[in-house]
């Protein structure tokens, strides 16, 4: 894939995120506000995270001829690739669970 095909997916994926973590009400506390914000922050990242995943893992893998800058050891990239994919799961997780409604009376 072209390097235009990737920004144009990561642009997908960014206006999916923040289509999907659109706030439909302006009511509510500013802890409310901050914390949905921290969670659509949090999923943005992790969208990144994931994207970057995966270019470097086509960027180095798949067709390593295409990038004409040094290349990275497999391992090295393998390593870097599995480190972001884990960061991604992780803010998505949490970013997920901040833009879940608090519960008031919780056992």
């Amino acid at each position: 894939m072209d390097l235009t095909d990737w920004v144009v997916l990561l642009a997908i994926v960014l206006m999916a995120i923040s289509f999907f973590c659109k706030r439909t009400s302006r009511c509510g506390t500013s802890a409310e506000r901050a914390r949905h914000a921290r969670g659509t922050r949090m999923l943005i990242q992790a969208g990144v995270a994931l994207w970057s995943a995966l270019f470097m893992l086509e960027r180095t893998l798949v067709s390593p001829g295409s990038l004409h800058s040094a290349h990275l050891n497999p391992h090295a990239a393998l390593a870097v690739v599995l480190a972001l994919v884990i960061a991604g799961c992780l803010w998505s997780i949490r970013g997920r669970s901040l833009l879940k409604p608090r519960r008031i009376f919780a056992c």
